[in-house]
């Protein structure tokens, strides 16, 4: 036990679920999820979707908890604790890789967002035809020298608050930005519901059309809720270690799943209709983000306080979510090469922005350096995403479901040394044969896509 109290933690219960969420929510919730919903059936695509969240995301998340707060250990020493007899503790090191390759495009993405934030409140950004945001967005692209130089500054932040440690800086971070950024969505959905024609946006975005869902439009669903909460690089193995031990796991699965499915509804509610009520066409990723959305805000009254606003909701979705990432690497380090966190910090910071950035000028003077066609940007957003969470998850559910001790899953699912017996089955049975089906079925269509 001295180990245990020797080791960081969370400070409040409200503290580490905050810290999930954070890591959870991210860019994905505001740019990718309400479109695909509105291009898949609205309503019929977030009924499969929420179906996902129960038998698959739930199910994970619970995986990644029981390993985390059974050992109060990293994925490494967590693995070799429960699995002495195997090698298993190994795949941690997939874990860590994974997690510096997301977090290094990731971060380029998060340096756009600082640039539109500068721009914006600096006026720079207004006064610009549609045709005219989209230039804009290729030129900073285009430079390296801007591209690299936001990136930077972005990963400067998230690392200087992994300095701060675990509960000053993870936790304390998460406190304050997760329940502003439910704030601004929620100013931003009043005022969106209140402007003409906002009625459109909603049927875009709700209307249940089960013809237009599809297998495409299903299988889109399954990846988004699996993807959406950050599962299978370790991300909550690594938080739930920080956990007091007497925390309601399935209660904290469950609500970190609905605050984030929740962000990805409010999202939808703050861009569709003000979108559809100045007649633009809805779209997806950086063009909704950084072409189409500036266009609709400057068109609004106060549309300069509006822009601002927005890009500070991405900025606090996007470091909350690398916190997360950068998290998973320096507890590595620190305890299993007993590192000081001050210079895991800063390897870890090293690593990453060298590989930021030539993400960063994959977009420019290093365009012409391609594997199978992809750039460097988009190789790690498709190794990522495709080999490392995927696989991960995949990993994680059949170890729980099929290999781990059942005491040791009773016993984390225990409230008031009690375990009930459907949160068991429901979580064992959907890691045993839904998870990893629905896993193989997402992978299988998004590499051959």
């Amino acid at each position: 036990m001295s180990e245990i109290k020797q080791r960081a933690s969370f400070g409040t219960r409200m503290g580490a679920i905050a810290a999930s969420v954070g890591s959870a929510v991210g860019l994905g919730n505001i740019w990718r999820f309400p479109y695909q919903a509105g291009e898949n059936g609205g309503g019929a695509y977030i009924l499969v979707y929420l179906l996902c969240v129960v038998l698959l995301g739930i199910p994970v998340i619970m995986s990644e908890f029981v390993i985390g707060r059974s050992t109060h250990k990293n994925m490494k020493g967590a693995l070799r604790q429960l699995s002495p007899k195997s090698k298993v503790h190994h795949f941690a090191y997939f874990c860590v890789i994974g997690s510096i390759v997301i977090c290094s495009f990731y971060s380029v993405v998060c340096g756009w967002v600082i640039e539109y934030l500068y721009q914006a409140a600096t006026g720079t950004l207004a006064g610009h035809t549609p045709a005219e945001y989209s230039q804009v967005f290729k030129d900073f692209v285009g430079s390296p020298v801007r591209g690299v130089t936001w990136t930077v500054l972005f990963l400067v932040i998230n690392f200087a608050v992994m300095l701060l440690g675990v509960r000053r800086g993870v936790e304390g971070v998460s406190r304050v930005m997760m329940p502003l950024l439910f704030v601004i969505l929620i100013v931003f959905c009043v005022n969106s519901l209140m402007l003409p024609g906002s009625h459109k946006g909603l049927e875009f975005l709700f209307s249940p059309d089960f013809a237009a869902l599809g297998w495409d439009g299903v299988v889109d669903a399954m990846g988004q809720a699996f993807m959406s909460l950050s599962l299978g690089i370790a991300a909550l193995v690594t938080y739930s270690s920080y956990f007091s031990d007497d925390s309601p796991l399935m209660k904290d699965a469950v609500t970190i799943a609905s605050l984030d499915t929740l962000v990805a509804l409010l999202a939808g509610v703050v861009i569709f209709p003000a979108v559809f009520s100045f007649g633009f066409e809805p779209a997806a990723g950086p063009e909704l983000v950084f072409e189409v959305l500036p266009s609709v805000f400057y068109q609004m009254t106060g549309g300069y306080w509006w822009a601002i606003l927005f890009f500070v909701l991405l900025f606090f979705a996007s470091l909350t979510s690398t916190i997360s990432l950068s998290e998973i690497p320096i507890t590595f380090l620190t305890e299993e090469f007993k590192m000081s966190r001050a210079f895991a910090t800063l390897l870890c910071a090293v690593v990453v922005i060298v590989l930021a950035a030539l993400c960063a000028l994959s977009f420019n003077v290093l365009s012409g350096a391609t594997v199978a066609g992809m750039n460097i940007f988009s190789l790690f957003d498709y190794v990522g995403s495709n080999v490392f969470m995927l696989l991960g998850g995949l990993f994680t559910a059949i170890y729980v479901g099929w290999f781990l001790h059942k005491q040791v899953i009773m016993d984390q699912l225990a409230v008031r040394g009690r375990t009930s017996s459907f949160d068991y089955n429901y979580v064992v049975q959907c890691l045993r044969f839904f998870a990893p089906v629905a896993i193989l079925i997402i992978l299988y269509y998004y590499v051959t896509a």
